[in-house]
């Protein structure tokens, strides 16, 4: 090398991530951002691949530090969800009972496409905490006053609506086609031979039919609390969100912006 030339250096990979952990290592670490971060973990690496390691490393800290602000990983995980049970949105008590209750099962099904990589553990997470008492306080007044003369009926509504939702949400985050499975798919023309009535189903199981059976179940369930069915031109405008979702997955929002 000539006396006085620059010498052109490369970072390395690792000169980059540690670039980057000193850099978030300068912001103040909080419960926000480390919820914030765990978000975004599930969403990129799903349950399994979560580890307080890795979520220490992309903050910039040893994951020692973040015992600080919670006990265990699965303390992380608990304000991962008492954050996200409450972006599900509930009407003001003013509101007409069938419109708080579409919304809030419309709202709950957003949540979950939002976050699909999550959604399994928030489906049978218990709601133990103060965000998911109030959820489901919330959520069974909500019944109550649909039945306001049966409570014990208002209850198994209830129950049967988280079985409707929760099933509905996890074929539609998680995917039926990804579920797991050692078997080679059979043929299709076999399939198509020794059962023709799968085949003459499978149309209405594509993910662009999902919203119409999503409805179509919303509506058996309004019905049997003596609402009824929503007409198409309502349906349409107030649907909408929906399609937007299987169009672009919605922006997430970050703890820290509470």
């Amino acid at each position: 090398m000539k006396i006085g030339q620059k010498e052109s250096v490369r970072r390395s990979p690792a000169r980059k991530t540690q670039g980057a952990r000193a850099s978030a290592a300068r912001v103040p670490l909080s419960r926000e951002r480390i919820v914030a971060e765990a978000l975004v973990q599930i969403d990129r690496d799903g349950l399994e691949g979560f580890s307080t390691r890795k979520l220490g490393e992309a903050l910039g800290v040893q994951a020692m530090s973040l015992y600080h602000h919670f006990p265990s990983k699965a303390h992380v995980l608990d304000a991962v969800v008492e954050f996200v049970v409450g972006q599900v949105e509930f009407l003001a008590e003013t509101e007409p009972v069938e419109k708080r209750l579409r919304t809030t099962m419309r709202s709950y099904r957003q949540v979950a496409l939002r976050y699909p990589g999550l959604f399994p553990l928030f489906a049978v997470h218990r709601m133990n905490m103060a965000a998911g008492i109030e959820f489901v306080d919330r959520a069974v007044r909500m019944f109550n006053d649909a039945c306001p003369d049966d409570l014990e009926r208002a209850a198994r509504v209830f129950r049967v609506a988280g079985y409707y939702l929760n099933g509905a949400c996890l074929d539609e985050a998680m995917g039926y086609g990804r579920g797991p499975s050692a078997q080679n798919p059979a043929p299709n023309d076999w399939v198509a031979q020794e059962h023709p009535a799968v085949v003459s189903a499978g149309r209405w199981f594509a993910p662009t039919e999902h919203e119409k059976t999503f409805e179509f179940g919303l509506d058996m369930l309004m019905q049997s609390l003596g609402f009824p069915p929503e007409v198409p031109t309502r349906r349409a405008a107030t649907s909408s969100p929906g399609a937007a979702t299987r169009a672009k997955k919605p922006a997430r929002k970050s703890p820290a912006a509470e």
